[in-house]
This record gives C-alpha cells, sequence and structure tokens, in this order.
C-alpha cells in the first residue's frame, strides 16, 4: 500500500525484485478496471515481474481528497508514484482502456519512466471525426443510468460501444434498449456512483492527447486494437490515435476485452493475446 496525502494506492508486485533476466517489470493499468482484471494475463508472464494497482477510488485503494471523478492526470501522478515505489524503473507498460489513457497522460507527464507502451484501445473522443456525436452518444447511456439504473445504464453503454461506424441519425433513432436483452437486471437499485456510467470518468474519454509531446518522447507507443472490434467506438479511437501518432494501429487478438478470461462476463482470449503482447515488447523496433 502506498500511502499519500490524497489517496492509499494498492498495488501488487508478482515476481522478483530486482526483476530476473534483465528485463524491467511488466506493468499492466486499467481504468475502470483494478487489479483483478489482469489475473488472466499476468498468469501468461511467469517469467516476468508484473505490476498491476487498483487506481484511487476503485478497488482497495482509497481516496483521501474528498473527489469522486476520475482524471488521467491524477491517476498518471498515481503510477509514476508506483513505479517509483517498486524502485525498478522505467517499466513497460501494457494499458487497456481507460487505463490507456492514464497512460498516454503518464508519458506525457513523465516520459521517462516507460520505455515501451502498449496502449489498447484509448476511448479518446476528441480524436474522431463525429467528436460531437460520440459525446451525445456517451451522455445518452448516461442518462439512461440516471434515470432509471444500472441495469437501463449498462444496456445503453453495450449498445453505443457495440454501434458500428459515426454515430449517425440512425444510432439516435434507435430504442432505448431493453435491459433483459443483454442479461442485465430492470430493477433500479438507486446507486448512481458507477464510474463507467456516471459522467465521473468523463474527464478521461474528454482528454486531449499531446501529440507532438508523445512523439517526442523516448517511450516506444504502440497503439493497439483488437480484430473484433471491428469499427466499434473503441477501435475507431484506437485507429485515429494511432494515425495522429504516425502510426498504424497493431491489430491484437479478441476484443476490447480481449485479455479477459471467463471471470468477467465476455470472456477474450487471454492466451493469444498474451503471445501477442510478448511478441509486441519483444521487438525492438
Amino acid at each position: 500500500m502506498l500511502e499519500t496525502s490524497e489517496a492509499d494506492i494498492a498495488y501488487d508486485v508478482q515476481g522478483p525484485l530486482p526483476p530476473a533476466g534483465g528485463r524491467p517489470p511488466l506493468m499492466m493499468i486499467g481504468q475502470p478496471m483494478d487489479a483483478t482484471g489482469f489475473r488472466a494475463l499476468a498468469s501468461h508472464f511467469p517469467d516476468r515481474t508484473v505490476v498491476t494497482y487498483d487506481p484511487r477510488g476503485l478497488g482497495r485503494s482509497v481516496r483521501k481528497d474528498g473527489r469522486v471523478d476520475h482524471t488521467p492526470e491524477t491517476q498518471a501522478a498515481d503510477v509514476h508514484a508506483v513505479i517509483e515505489a517498486v524502485g525498478a524503473g522505467p517499466v513497460e507498460m501494457f494499458a487497456s482502456s481507460g487505463g490507456a489513457v492514464t497512460a498516454l497522460a503518464l508519458v506525457t507527464a513523465h516520459p521517462g519512466d516507460v520505455t515501451t507502451l502498449v496502449a489498447h484501445e484509448p476511448p479518446v473522443i476528441a480524436v474522431l471525426p463525429d467528436a460531437g456525436a460520440a459525446e451525445r452518444a456517451r451522455a445518452g447511456f448516461r442518462d439512461a443510468y440516471l434515470a432509471r439504473g444500472w441495469g437501463a445504464g449498462m444496456a445503453a453503454f453495450i449498445a453505443m460501444t457495440a454501434w458500428e461506424g459515426e454515430f449517425t441519425d440512425d444510432y439516435f433513432a434507435q430504442p432505448a434498449p431493453d435491459p433483459a436483452s443483454y442479461g442485465m437486471p430492470a430493477d433500479d437499485d438507486g446507486s448512481r456512483d458507477d464510474p463507467l456510467l456516471s459522467d465521473r470518468s468523463w474527464a478521461i474519454s474528454d482528454h486531449r492527447l499531446d501529440a507532438d509531446a508523445l512523439t517526442r518522447s523516448p517511450t516506444r507507443i504502440v497503439i493497439a486494437v483488437g480484430e473484433e472490434t471491428g469499427d466499434a467506438f473503441t477501435a475507431r479511437t484506437a485507429v485515429a490515435t494511432a494515425e495522429l501518432l504516425g502510426q498504424k494501429a497493431t491489430v491484437f487478438p479478441s476484443h476490447h476485452g480481449g485479455f479477459l478470461d471467463g471471470e468477467f462476463g465476455y470472456a477474450g482470449q487471454p492466451e493469444a493475446f498474451a503471445r501477442k503482447l510478448r511478441e509486441t515488447l519483444d521487438t525492438t523496433a
């Protein structure tokens, strides 16, 4: 547990310190996913020292700053502090979803912290040609959550993130999805603090990348996209982010959660995903 004035940050180290074999630690981060989401992926790297953590206010990490919002800059400062606490940096990093946005903010602020970053499907709206429509679609699942609870909000979130291509009039003309059609409960428990469905994490999808700082950074940045994500929201943001940085997105197996096993519902292909991640990290150019 890393205790700071603003939060107590829980992190885990799997493997020896200093790392064996001369390789740096491999850090895996997500948002709003905590360390539990990387169990399957980490199990395929028994030869590496793997570091995971719970973002502040999530999992075991307790906030003391009186805030409930999640911002990439704050999360990046926490990750920087964890890397310093581990004392074996710089690290290699795999970052998923909102964690990929945090990682890009980290490389911008602390370019010496990471040697290679694999940023998997960062959901940054500003890079999209239909950014305004994407913001409207995001507000739609937030509004469904506020009006009818978690099941309605999650059903609307799934519908939004599964939509192929730009958010057109056809998207907004659809009726509200039935939570039962996605196996979601229709009951409303009254809570409105979900970090994914509320607006508490909007700063993540609203984040504007500093392309100049990122391309000047000594960090090797690889933007990754799932082969099954198609032309859906996070595939489009990944491809556009890669283009912003002057590269093509690197295709990984499976979908947005392709490194997950069945513990979290929609299972991916963690073994194949880990092979691709290892191959990508081992590539020096």
